[in-house]
């Protein structure tokens, strides 16, 4: 008899699940732009966070801009002012640089736009920093100098070499004076240390290099439109700077309004015509034009409207510190100044870290360190926590503050040496024509 019995499916042999591993949540990316004082300060705080830092910069380095005007008057060589941005935050193992151009903004996917690609950011702090203001002069900007970058302080550096040299040759009374007649516009710090600095290149150095030229041809203005140089310090303060310019053979003019200047004349509102070879603008400044690109509200000098917690309005994950940053402290707004944008770097990054822990953030409280303007050697002013003076004490103070926030050992130390000789010796090592 034929089995018509169903053979019975065998039992399924159980087998254990694969456990199920959870992925780390993403650390949120923070964007930095720009890799001056304030971007700089603002990658180095987030070292421990628990965040992944991209710098983005057009240059590979931070570039100390406050001794320029030393490298265009001979005294330091760029690379002595200046130090790689992967160098200096080499060990930090987050962190990530990338030199590329930022052309724009797009909020809504929280990218930031540039020349090799868009960006992604959880958050964005803008440092971009700042650049000359012309105030519509398109003649000084055409054919003036200015001190923003290495380029501009070489560029000026060798003009000023190349004058002298031209000036040896030529016969001429007027076109040779013409050519030793140096005008510096503005009488705020950078107007004042390079008017000084100037001075002393000319008549303690070059005098030794072109004896066969009258020294008496030289002239060196300080043009200032209203009627007090250093205008953050107190009237006395004011007064000595002004004194010292003097002593040091600068000659100072008040009231003096720069109209126009076509690489040969300067042209003062009044009509008064001044037959100069140089024209340094140190009268104005502004935010980078890059901010003109980003849709961002602005105010003042071009700089991005932001709230008491630096954050832009509307978008809380965006914060601009520095020159770029508008924002009022007892109805004036806060000076365009390295300790500014340090001190707001601080904060933007404490308040990142807030919103990472649930926490409101914290306005910014500015805490002023004081001022200080060098006029040449043994000759400074300062005006540090409420206390003035002035001299060789303000002028140690001065060195010792600059070589304290220079980046790096070798160029504290290369600075500290190229000072020490100038002072000791009254030589300067880098008159060197490097481009015609």
């Amino acid at each position: 008899m034929t089995d018509t019995t169903i053979p019975t499916q065998p039992e399924a042999i159980s087998r254990p699940q694969a456990a199920v591993v959870p992925q780390p949540a993403a650390r949120p990316t923070v964007v930095i732009v720009g890799a001056g004082f304030g971007g700089l300060r603002a990658a180095r705080a987030l070292r421990k966070a628990p965040v992944d830092v991209i710098l983005l910069d057009r240059h590979n380095y931070h570039l100390f801009q406050p001794l320029l005007y030393q490298v265009a008057t001979a005294g330091l060589e760029p690379e002595q002012i200046a130090r790689p941005v992967r160098a200096i935050l080499r060990g930090q193992r987050n962190f990530e640089f990338r030199m590329v151009e930022v052309t724009g903004l797009d909020g809504a996917a929280k990218q930031v736009l540039t020349d090799a690609g868009p960006i992604r950011y959880d958050y964005l702090i803008l440092a971009v920093g700042g650049e000359t203001n012309y105030f519509g002069l398109e003649s000084i900007a055409r054919h003036g100098f200015v001190l923003k970058g290495v380029v501009d302080a070489v560029a000026l550096r060798n003009h000023v070499l190349h004058c002298f040299e031209r000036a040896m040759l030529e016969p001429d009374g007027e076109p040779r004076r013409a050519l030793l007649t140096f005008a510096v516009v503005g009488g705020g710090p950078t107007g004042v240390e390079m008017a000084g600095a100037l001075s002393e290149l000319i008549r303690l150095v070059l005098v030794k290099d072109y004896p066969r030229l009258n020294v008496k041809d030289v002239r060196i203005l300080l043009l200032e439109a209203t009627h007090h140089v250093l205008t953050a310090l107190p009237e006395r303060l004011r007064e000595a700077a002004a004194e010292t310019l003097w002593r040091k053979h600068v000659e100072v003019r008040f009231g003096a309004v720069v109209e126009d200047y076509d690489g040969a004349r300067v042209r003062l509102k009044g009509g008064e015509v001044i037959p100069a070879r140089t024209l340094i603008w140190a009268a104005g400044a502004k935010a980078a034009s890059l901010i003109d690109h980003l849709g961002l509200p602005t105010a003042r000098q071009g700089r991005v409207t932001v709230t008491p917690t630096l954050q832009v309005p509307e978008h809380a994950e965006l914060y601009v510190i520095g020159d770029a940053a508008y924002l009022e402290d007892d109805g004036e707004p806060l000076p365009m100044m390295a300790p500014v944008a340090i001190q707001m770097a601080e904060t933007a990054v404490g308040n990142i870290l807030r919103r990472l822990r649930g926490e409101p953030p914290i306005p910014f409280r500015y805490r002023d360190p004081g001022s200080l303007a060098t006029i040449g050697r043994n000759a400074a002013v300062a005006y540090i926590h409420g206390i003035a003076f002035k001299g060789v004490a303000a002028w140690v103070v001065w060195l010792i503050v600059h070589i304290i926030q220079l980046i790096g050992f070798r160029n504290k130390l290369f600075v500290l040496l190229n000072w020490g000789w100038d002072y000791f010796f009254y030589e300067r090592a880098a008159r060197i024509i490097t481009k015609e």
